[in-house]
């Protein structure tokens, strides 16, 4: 057996390495049963599948019909925005509020991109936007500071 499609492979095992991290972070909750799930059994569960696709496609990278391919240099400059996007995200949520947090988080991480355009960034930031406060805010009712604290409600 050979490896042909390097990226598949790689993707693969990523996949499975989550996935055992879930399944086994996931046990340290009550698994409950099917009929009565705790909160271990859904993390458990995706993780397992999450862990068994990874080896479908880490099997399938090796079949003699995938198709060669290489890995490309990891590119540390996009990792960085997307990753230093989210987290601060994370930072200024309770100062900027959900609206201009999420806002800023697609729009940054947009950045990342080596098509990037402002206006799709902001149209697409603007969308999101409007989905957290549809399916967060109205349709669960979550309770999050929408607006900046230094605007007041």
């Amino acid at each position: 057996m050979q490896l042909k499609n390097k990226q598949d492979f790689w993707s693969g095992i990523m996949f499975v390495a989550l996935g055992v991290g879930f399944a086994l972070g996931a046990t340290n909750y009550s698994m409950g049963t099917a009929a009565r799930m705790g909160p271990g059994y859904f993390p458990f569960w995706l993780g397992v599948l999450l862990a068994l696709l990874g080896a479908i496609v880490s099997l399938g990278a090796m079949s003699p019909k995938a198709q060669d391919t290489e890995v490309e240099r990891f590119d540390w400059k996009i990792a960085i925005i997307i990753i230093g996007s989210v987290a601060l995200c994370g930072v200024v949520f309770d100062f900027l509020g959900v609206y201009l947090s999420v806002f800023l988080l697609v729009f940054l991480s947009s950045m990342a991109s080596h098509q990037f355009s402002w206006k799709v960034a902001g149209l697409t930031g603007l969308f999101l936007v409007l989905f957290v406060w549809l399916a967060f805010v109205k349709g669960l009712g979550l309770i999050f500071p929408l607006w900046p604290s230094f605007i007041g409600s």
